[in-house]
């Protein structure tokens, strides 16, 4: 597994980094991912003494898996991420089912790539201050499978092409507990 490590406005010295591969690439043991992204930023908290943040983003085998701790020190929240990613990582591959496995994965469609905006001395001002943008291929996946993918990220929502139906879905968690579907017409 291909392991990168970075700071986000920090450095990271070298025996943290050594540790964070280390740790994370014997993760491979679990299920063979193909890769992991380990970030390192610090925040002031004056409530917490867990400054230092470990967000930890491993792929492999159409599937993403997502942690994010804090701890007193780098080197503790690599230990607590890695504990993290042990059980989601177990989870996952329990619930994998057998027919998901050695799929290729489906080409992302020209209409659903995201065009760079160019910006028009004329336009309006914008509603929305968008500070983040993320590319990734969309797997086609059924809406239990869809489910999973959310549990193991971590996330609100999980946005697939559902296999049974083929067309785009979103999976998202309800705040009475359950999960609900919606696909585009």
């Amino acid at each position: 597994m291909e392991v990168s490590v970075s700071g986000r406005k920090t450095a990271v010295s070298q025996s943290l980094k050594r540790q964070a591969e280390e740790k994370i690439g014997r993760l491979d043991k679990y299920l063979d991912m193909d890769r992991a992204e380990v970030h390192f930023w610090e925040e002031k908290n004056s409530r917490s003494k867990d400054t230092e943040y470990c967000e930890v983003t491993m792929e492999g085998h159409g599937h993403h898996i997502r942690c994010k701790v804090a701890a007193p020190d780098g080197f503790t929240a690599v230990d607590l991420a890695v504990d993290k990613l042990e059980s989601q990582l177990r989870k996952l591959k329990t619930k994998v089912h057998k027919r998901y496995r050695g799929r290729e994965r489906p080409a992302i469609p020209p209409d659903l790539v995201p065009e760079k905006l160019v910006s028009d001395e004329h336009a309006a001002e914008p509603m929305y201050n968008i500070v983040k943008s993320k590319l990734f291929q969309i797997n086609s996946l059924d809406p239990q499978g869809a489910a999973l993918q959310m549990d193991l990220l971590n996330h609100d929502f999980y946005l697939f092409t559902n296999s049974e139906t083929e067309r785009a879905a979103v999976v998202y968690r309800r705040d009475d507990g359950n999960v609900g579907l919606i696909e585009v017409e």
